[in-house]
């Protein structure tokens, strides 16, 4: 089963923050503040029921966030 996009917070050259989704070639939307990427890249990951990606100023991952089905085999 193929996977889903991931909803994903990124650093812009410019300072400003995109909010973005795998496989689209434009941002969703871009913000000066990352607070306010983090809350509408949260509202798209949980609409969508898929994962969230924040990266932090460097482009590193520094987070994930899952808002769609866990197939968790661990209790708890």
């Amino acid at each position: 089963m193929p996977r889903k996009p991931q909803v994903s917070v990124e650093p812009r050259p410019d300072g400003r923050w995109a909010v973005q989704t795998d496989g689209s070639m434009r941002a969703t939307k871009l913000f000066d503040r990352k607070s306010d990427a983090l809350v509408r890249a949260r509202q798209l990951a949980e609409n969508k029921r898929t994962e969230l990606v924040i990266k932090d100023e460097s482009g590193r991952i520094r987070g994930k966030d899952s808002h769609g089905n866990d197939s968790r085999r661990i209790p708890g």
